[in-house]
């Protein structure tokens, strides 16, 4: 006897039956709901339709403005954090406790209009927590600006993303900005 399986699988709500040969990473959740659909929650990835020809030549425009990515710190080792970047779900790179600051420019992950950028920051206590308190801290700033020469001008901040030693958990944030 042949039993038809209607159940689907969705990726951040979005219905991914056909996919095929794809694994996820640090999901937040899995559900299987009343009809047997198995839900994965999973900020970072992004799902998008395949877009007809017509659709595609719609789009237009380019960025042309300048994004940086700039990290700030007070003794980050202290807050134990190992923070993944992305944009629109494409991996940038990961910032390790301690590590000196980071300026970064972003521009060629971003499209026009609304992106994604993610923050998936995982605490790593080791052998415990070095400390506790607000005053040891890592800061993100993503937002529109200007280099010259060996310096890099933030003139539109877009997005703060900030992590310190007071902290116990690993911690997704996830912010839209608009490219233009």
């Amino acid at each position: 006897m042949l039993i038809a399986l209607l159940a689907s699988v969705y990726l951040n709500g979005v219905n991914v039956d056909g996919l095929r040969s794809q694994s996820f990473e640090k999901c937040k959740a899995v559900k299987i709901d009343e009809h047997g659909d198995v839900r994965l929650e999973c900020p970072g990835y992004q799902v998008q339709q395949q877009a007809s020809a017509p659709a595609a030549a719609a789009v237009s425009g380019a960025i042309t403005r300048h994004y940086w990515l700039v990290s700030e710190e007070k003794d980050s080792a202290a807050t134990q954090y190992d923070v993944d970047v992305f944009v629109n779900s494409k991996w940038v790179r990961k910032i390790k406790a301690g590590e000196p600051q980071l300026v970064l420019e972003i521009t060629r992950f971003l499209q026009p209009g609304p992106n994604r950028v993610l923050f998936a920051a995982v605490k790593h206590p080791g052998t415990g927590r070095q400390r506790a308190s607000d005053g040891s801290f890592v800061r993100f700033t993503v937002g529109e600006g200007r280099s010259h020469e060996d310096t890099v001008e933030i003139d539109d901040p877009l997005v703060e993303c900030k992590r310190t030693a007071a902290e116990t958990g690993d911690v997704n944030e996830e912010f839209t900005i608009q490219g233009r």
